[in-house]
């Protein structure tokens, strides 16, 4: 039977077996009069098996000192405050295990609503915009299912309890109004502005950029409260928009004085105390590729022929020797889990003097390494590989563009000419392991990057597209054969590692997709799509106009990659049954962890005695996956942020595009040239009003029979740019070719006119944010006429 959690107080009398507060020598050592510790609180709430109250909680303690009884009552009010515990209405307190309620993390959506993803697995749960309020986005809140809508099949939840904040300060932009002050959050997933506390100053001035410190948490009917921290700066400041997203996203980027004493004591060559007992390669030519700006060169590669095609040796830097287990260095590692690589700027993983130093494959200087040395037969097939510890010495740095024109446009290079033959070895494995990627029909997406170029005041200046080249692929190719071999080699010794696994499509988006695709004449089949399927779609859009706007629904279609212990999860998307990352240890601690392992094994170590058991290299995948997360998001705020800036210089100027998303509030299109997304609202579209065709990704002329759909090419006229929201409004101009259906037929399909004046969607450039007084400062709410 399930316990209500409002009965009547009840509590299970074990006092005999009522052990010592474990907590009680901290507790003397913090208070003079010292009483149970919120630890050993929770253990005797947790043992009960209905509520317990204040006056049971003193009994069982047989505590008499009224300063000791008033004590507990406020701390179990802080613990259940704090999400600890749960306190019901009767004043009784209850583990949260004895209730019936789904925990996790929050995610909130611009618009105010959120979802909670339940730690026990399922569907998210929905969280409307009253539950909330007492919510910011990240926060862990344990929910009650208050609902289940039957036509959008999904739980709705009732918040019961905030177990954990994700947020102790917040970036935002400060204002002052008719003596009010208040922050704005720069991410809009947080909706309401934070209050600022009369009992602090502060320097900061009308709009500047600000990290302000919460000091009340936001409830039902209060918003935050909080004090400025620090002043970032003007929104034009120079660089401001990463100092935004590192501050915004909580990314450490300040190196300790612990781990800053164990830097100056890493000498600034390799010793030769540790080449001893290594694979002397040192003559071999060794060569590194990478881009132009690269700073850190973690990889090295070298390949010979031999009689049954080839051996390769991918050598990667050893990180492994330098980062020991819970040092200085590798405790900020893990709270890193990577480098963050915003425009012109990088945040590494490990100081400089490693990353760029000892543990940069630099030319003409020998270098630590692990190697992975891989028999390669001509049709692609690794036949066997084996690894080393080893030492190197580089012949040369190479540039992506360099070895694209030499190798594989016959270009002369005087660098290049005399590693002609290694470089053609190369050519030709890379030539081998391509041919099996498409055996094993690996999925190939052809994405696009830009590159933000600044002026000498660290202004964006210019935005262009980059694409890989041949070089590119050649050294991914290398990575992933090193790769694959890392991962075989910690299963078949059953060293607890992490693997990257990618589980394939998600099965909420798959049917969309498939359908979309029909549209281009393209037949996938099947509720659970193979690889082969995938690739085979890719292979049919190829010609196709619209084939980055396409190839980017089936992208969206796939889950995420993680890192993760299971051994049989395999790679969705390189079609693989074993992956690991093994080539970047400089800049991944999974692969820092991969090498640890393969360290062991090559030091005779077994799985008893490794130092990382199943449960810690488990933890230690969940927190790296979550900031490979981290990391994406806010090189992409970095991103659009220098977009909007770029474009704000041009409001006016007219570019072409393709039409991307279509929705029910317009249409998303995006510039050919830069890459940058912006919105044509359906109310700017002039002379009919314009029905939404969701089935078939279109908007539809109610009068006219003006049809504007996906893959449409357009001429678009930056009409808006909204820095404080990241987004541009562009007005229509033309589009390449008209395109009608039969007027009578869209007025039968009419419903609601999507530009009418009860679309709920707004221009990006009209929407105002209100600074909604409704704390104890005012018991009025204030509509502010002002821009966030």
């Amino acid at each position: 039977m399930r316990l209500s959690i409002y009965c009547v107080p009840f509590y299970l009398n074990y006092m005999t077996k009522l052990k010592k507060d474990p907590h009680h020598k901290r507790e003397a050592s913090n208070y003079e009069n010292p009483v149970a510790s919120r630890e050993y609180l929770l253990d005797i709430v947790n043992q009960q098996a209905a509520p317990i109250n204040h006056q049971h909680v003193v009994k069982l303690l047989k505590y008499k000192d009224e300063d000791q009884i008033e004590a507990i009552r406020r701390r179990l009010n802080a613990m259940a405050r704090d999400g600890q515990i749960f306190r019901n209405r009767r004043g009784g307190y209850l583990s949260f295990d004895h209730m019936d309620l789904e925990k996790g993390p929050v995610q909130a959506h611009p618009d105010g609503f959120g979802f909670l993803t339940p730690e026990s697995g399922g569907k998210d749960i929905f969280l409307p915009a009253r539950e909330m309020r007492k919510l910011m986005n990240g926060d862990k809140a344990a929910v009650k299912i208050s609902s289940y809508d039957q036509r959008r099949e999904r739980k709705e939840g009732h918040v019961i309890a905030v177990l954990e904040r994700a947020h102790e300060s917040v970036v935002g932009r400060y204002y002052r109004e008719k003596g009010i002050h208040f922050v704005i959050p720069d991410d809009n997933r947080i909706h309401e502005d934070i209050l600022l506390s009369q009992d602090y100053d502060h320097s900061a001035r009308q709009g500047d950029i600000v990290i302000v410190r919460i000091l009340e948490y936001p409830d039902q009917h209060n918003q935050a409260i909080g004090m400025i921290e620090t002043v970032l700066g003007e929104e034009n400041a120079p660089g401001i928009e990463v100092t935004i997203a590192l501050n915004t996203h909580e990314i450490p980027h300040k190196w300790n004085d612990e781990l800053l004493d164990e830097v100056h004591k890493i000498p600034s060559q390799v010793e030769e105390e540790d080449k001893k007992g290594r694979l002397d390669l040192r003559d071999k030519p060794f060569v590194t590729i990478d881009g132009s700006d690269a700073r850190d060169f973690d990889d090295a590669v070298y390949c010979e022929p031999n009689d049954k095609g080839f051996t390769l040796f991918v050598a990667i830097a050893d990180v492994s020797h330098y980062v020991k287990k819970d040092s200085a260095i590798d405790q900020e590692a893990v709270k890193r889990g990577t480098s963050v690589y915003f425009p012109g700027e990088v945040i590494p993983m490990l100081p400089e003097v490693l990353s760029n130093g000892l543990c940069s494959l630099n030319p003409n200087v020998d270098r630590l390494v692990m190697v992975c040395e891989m028999d390669i037969g001509p049709a692609g097939a690794i036949k066997s590989h084996k690894f080393h510890e080893a030492v190197i010495h580089s012949h040369a740095r190479l540039i992506y563009d360099q070895v694209a024109d030499f190798l594989f446009e016959g270009g002369q290079d005087k660098v290049c000419e005399p590693l002609r033959r290694d470089l053609q070895n190369l050519q030709s494995v890379y030539q081998a392991l391509s041919k099996a990627r498409k055996r094993r029909h690996a999925i190939e997406f052809d994405t696009k990057e830009v590159i933000f170029e600044y002026n000498d005041q660290r202004k964006i200046e210019n935005i262009h597209p980059y694409e890989r080249n041949e070089a590119h692929l050649l050294i991914e190719e290398c990575m992933i054969a090193a790769n694959i071999c890392a991962a075989k080699f910690l299963k078949k010794h059953k060293i607890p590692a992490l693997y990257r696994i990618h589980e394939g499509p998600n099965p909420d988006k798959v049917p969309g997709m498939i359908e979309f695709l029909m549209a281009y004449g393209v037949t996938m089949t099947g509720s659970e799509p193979t690889p082969q399927a995938y690739a085979d779609a890719l292979l049919k859009i190829k010609q196709l106009p619209e084939f980055d706007m396409i190839q980017t629904v089936m992208l969206r279609s796939l889950l995420q990659a993680n890192y993760g212990t299971d051994t049989k999860a395999g790679h969705f998307g390189l079609a693989l049954d074993d992956y690991a990352h093994f080539t970047s240890p400089i800049r991944r601690y999974p692969d820092l962890m991969v090498h640890r392992g393969i360290r062991h094994v090559l030091q005779k170590g077994t799985k008893a005695n490794f130092a990382f058991d199943l449960n810690a290299v488990t933890a230690l995948g969940e927190s790296c996956s979550l900031f490979e997360r981290r990391a994406d998001l806010a090189t992409r705020d970095a991103g659009d942020w220098l977009k909007c800036e770029f474009l704000q210089k041009h409001v006016g100027k007219q570019y072409s595009g393709i039409v991307t998303t279509v929705t029910s509030f317009g249409m998303f299109v995006q510039l050919n040239e830069l890459l940058i997304d912006g919105l044509v609202h359906v109310t700017s579209l002039k002379r009919d009003y314009y029905q939404y065709d969701a089935s078939h990704h279109r908007l539809v002329g109610e009068q006219t029979g003006r049809v504007y759909q996906l893959g449409d090419q357009v001429t678009v006229e930056v009409a808006r740019v909204n820095m404080d929201e990241r987004k541009i409004d562009f007005d229509l101009i033309s589009s390449g070719s008209a395109k009608f259906m039969d007027a009578t037929n869209a007025k039968a399909k009419k419903k609601k006119p999507a530009g009418d004046k009860h679309s709920k969607a707004k221009k990006t450039g009209s929407k105002k944010r209100k600074a909604n007084i409704s704390h104890k400062y005012s018991s009025k709410k204030k509509a502010s006429g002002r821009k966030k």
